[in-house]
């Protein structure tokens, strides 16, 4: 007998029976018959192991041995989005893309599966690696656990290198069957997935029907590819199971059907009118679905129009997600109070009973602001409504029942309760005007030292309220004129712990070699956070003097002419390097020794091979991760950034997945250069093409 080909015929028949079963829903053969089959190539891999292979169905039923799911580097964005919750806020974002971009552009409706978030990695068309989702730059490998859902393909339908993302979920008849047996059972499906997916042994995992869709596919190599349904279409006939409850929407109905088949697709269609009820159909057969959805998705459909609009740090700005109503729960109010933030403002705080919501338990939920008090007449004693809005934030959101003490809407307080000293209101918040309010201090002191800005170690805080309330520090300046020793002695500061305050000491020394970037950032002015920052510094306003002279100028209009920069944003950038508080703070932190300037680094030892060049960056990259790195050696060596092509581009560097940008690089005959070229130019391979020793860096896939 051939046992390999035995095998092979073995593992091609029941890879069609698994997808026929769990994928398509036709079975096309009887247990009895799948089950002997199944067990015949498992009784032939235990007798000969060189037969099994990574994508044999056995590999279905997982193993006993452990898992300590180690941490992997994500080679694509893996964000969250941004969240809508009415059908006009989802009319209104469209509406500004179409505008922001001047294209005609079509919309792509997909059912936001509440499931866990899943990346499936795939060389030649073999699945190496299955990824959570993590902080969207790095996961925890669950290869084994992914690799035991049927609908998850274990080799392709093409040799491709590709990454794919979608939602690991359960079925609501196998989660109430499932939950039923539990002591502790789950509070939903998408729990019980989460947890079942993160099981230390696969075998265990096996055991729970999981199922997945996918949404969105990212190939190593262009594909000619110009839009989303596109994708769809081709993730499908590379045996993936797609959400078939897709909608599609044109300018007009006949354009998005015609387009849709195009893409040999099934779906809804409409004109962005039929939106508003797409959005209402689909809330209404929510119940009816046999998987649990929170939301629809929102994206834009053209590829190209995506490369342009780009990311935010949080999320892509080609897709918004719209939430359903979020669950409600009942409560009662049992006090409201206020907090006193670092900027002064007064937020209203109401205290509730502890209500179980969504797999959590509530006490506290910001009222935001006096008009939204009153919006809702709310009061102590008040039965409520509260939700979590997009499953994380609690917000009351109705009152069922006044209280029975006759108490009709809270009030702000006109008096800080920290200080006593006057509240006023600007805008809609208000105010302690008592710059030296005690909470006030300590949140400055804590946002100065606090990651992203200065990142002082040891300063948390709890350090900070301890040495506030033991009268050593009152502004933040004081943190560099403090002896810290004076901490010997204290709660968490005797004994071994003395060995904290040395670390506080060399933490507070290391401080005044922080860049200036940082140092701008930790002085709080509203709106100047990194990303302002960078865009002010980049533009040549890197120094403490240049914007201390633009705000003498009052000059907020050289600011809002930097792209990213807007009006409101320069103005309150000015007022606060006005602010008297502000300039002394500066002065203070300049006698300091800190950073007052934008240090330049030292490219003398660069040749300026692309002094009057223009760059753009695209795709991924094996030796700069993230792609950035590529461009920091551009701009070392004389070259400046653009972040699209055109005919003055002088070249595109062109990695991994390069996608229309590459097209139109090609289109417009700019020069395309690839990692290796790219390489060679700027002396990183050896004579013979070898690449010079580099730090170790993470594969594409």
């Amino acid at each position: 007998m051939d046992y390999a080909n035995r095998a092979k015929e073995l593992r091609e028949l029941l890879s069609e029976y698994q997808k026929a079963y769990y994928v398509i829903g036709r079975p096309l053969v009887s247990d009895l018959e799948y089950d002997r089959l199944f067990d015949e190539l498992v009784s032939l891999e235990n007798e000969h192991p060189n037969l099994k292979t990574s994508d044999s169905p056995t590999q279905r039923v997982g193993s006993d041995l452990t898992s300590d799911f180690p941490e992997v580097e994500h080679s694509i964005p893996v964000l969250s989005l941004d969240k809508a919750y009415s059908d006009a806020e989802i009319l209104s974002w469209i509406a500004k893309t179409t505008k922001n971009t001047g294209e005609n552009l079509s919309f792509v409706l997909e059912e936001k599966i509440d499931g866990f978030s899943i990346v499936l990695y795939y060389e030649k068309g073999l699945l190496v690696r299955a990824v959570t989702r993590g902080n969207g730059f790095v996961g925890n490998d669950v290869t084994a656990n992914v690799k035991t859902i049927y609908s998850v393909p274990l080799r392709l339908t093409q040799p491709v290198d590709i990454a794919v993302r979608g939602e690991v979920y359960l079925k609501k008849a196998e989660f109430e069957k499932i939950n039923s047996t539990l002591i502790e059972p789950y509070a939903n499906p998408r729990n019980l997935a989460a947890g079942t997916i993160r099981r230390n042994r696969s075998s265990e995992t096996a055991q729970v029907p999981l199922s997945i869709f996918v949404y969105e596919g990212f190939w190593a190599d262009a594909t000619g590819f110009t839009d989303h349904i596109q994708i769809l279409s081709q993730l499908k006939k590379l045996g993936f199971t797609v959400d078939p409850n897709l909608s599609y929407f044109c300018r007009t109905k006949e354009e998005a059907n015609a387009r849709l088949a195009a893409a040999d697709l099934e779906g809804n269609v409409g004109s962005f009118d039929d939106i508003p009820q797409a959005i209402i159909d689909n809330t209404q057969r929510r119940s009816s679905l046999p998987y649990e959805i929170d939301g629809l998705v929102v994206k834009v459909n053209e590829l190209s129009t995506r490369e342009d609009l780009g990311y935010t740090g949080h999320h892509p700005r080609w897709a918004i997600a719209y939430k359903f109503e979020a669950p409600q729960a009942q409560t009662q109010v049992l006090d409201i109070d206020v907090q006193v933030g670092r900027t002064g403002r007064v937020t209203p705080m109401a205290r509730i009973k502890d209500t179980l919501l969504s797999g959590s338990t509530i006490r506290n939920i910001t009222l935001h602001n006096q008009d939204y008090v009153d919006q809702l007449e709310l009061s102590v004693g008040d039965t409520v409504a509260i939700s979590k809005r997009g499953d994380v934030i609690p917000a009351v959101e109705t009152v069922l029942e006044k209280n029975d003490m006759g108490k009709t809407t809270w009030k702000m307080p006109e008096a800080c309760p920290v200080c006593g000293s006057p509240i006023e209101k600007r805008g809609a918040h208000h105010f302690c005007t008592n710059y030296d309010c005690a909470a006030q201090a300590k949140g400055r002191l804590a946002f100065f030292c606090a990651k992203g800005q200065m990142d002082i170690e040891g300063l948390g805080p709890k350090t900070i309220e301890v040495m506030y309330d033991n009268g050593f520090v009152r502004s933040i300046s004081d943190l560099y004129a403090f002896d810290f020793n004076a901490l010997a002695g204290l709660d968490g500061f005797g004994g071994s712990e003395g060995r904290k305050i040395e670390g506080i000491k060399m933490a507070m020394e290391a401080s005044r070699r922080t860049p200036f970037r940082s140092v701008l950032v930790s002085l709080g002015i509203s709106e100047f956070g990194k990303k302002a920052v960078d865009l002010v510094c980049d533009a040549g306003y890197d120094s403490m003097d240049k914007l201390l002279e633009l705000a003498d100028k009052d000059d907020a209009d050289s600011l809002s002419a930097i792209h990213g920069i807007g009006p409101v944003t320069a103005k309150l950038i000015i007022d606060g390097l006005n602010s008297d508080n502000t300039r002394k703070l500066i002065e203070d932190l300049r006698k300091a020794g800190l950073q007052m300037s934008d240090v330049k680094e030292d490219v003398s030892g660069y040749e300026q091979i692309f002094a009057g060049q223009s760059w753009c960056v695209t795709g991924s990259f094996e030796n700069f991760n993230p792609r950035g790195k590529a461009m920091d050696e551009i701009k070392r060596r004389g070259g400046t950034e653009v972040s699209g092509v055109s005919k003055k581009t002088t070249c595109l560097l062109a990695g991994s997945g390069a996608g229309s940008k590459l097209d139109k690089a090609k289109s417009l005959g700019v020069r395309v250069v690839t990692e290796q070229e790219f390489l060679q130019m700027i002396g990183m391979l050896g004579e013979k093409g070898n690449q010079e020793a580099q730090p170790d860096q993470p594969s594409l896939f």
